[in-house]
């Protein structure tokens, strides 16, 4: 069974950083993709970042230019670099592993990290 745990979350100023971590008990690259989605209070979930096992990377409109998705394969690792956090940053933030169609499950999930951006 696949377990995904993320860590990194917390409370900080706007204008400020936090990088999310998604430690995996799996192999990442048997995964065609890894990403971080958010769920905001009131609001559906939303995908905010994904990379897929050849590194190639889509973000939301909203989070392009401020964050960073990025991976380690040898600590079975993903990350999510937040710069110039704003007060609609905060949010449930969730790791999510896509395994090969017909391989199991369509998707994996961590219990989630809470981010809250704040004065």
């Amino acid at each position: 069974q696949v377990q995904l745990v993320e860590s990194g979350g917390g409370l900080v100023q706007p204008g400020g950083s936090l990088r999310l971590s998604c430690l995996s008990s799996e192999s990442i690259f048997s995964f065609t993709a890894m990403g971080w989605y958010r769920r905001a209070p009131g609001k559906e979930r939303e995908l905010v970042a994904r990379i897929t096992t050849a590194g190639a990377t889509n973000y939301a409109d909203s989070v392009k230019g401020r964050f960073t998705i990025s991976k380690d394969n040898a600590k079975n690792t993903v990350y999510l670099q937040m710069n110039s956090l704003k007060p609609d940053d905060t949010a449930v933030y969730y790791c999510n592993a896509k395994p090969p169609l017909g391989w199991g499950p369509l998707d994996y999930w961590g219990p989630g990290t809470q981010v809250t951006v704040s004065s």
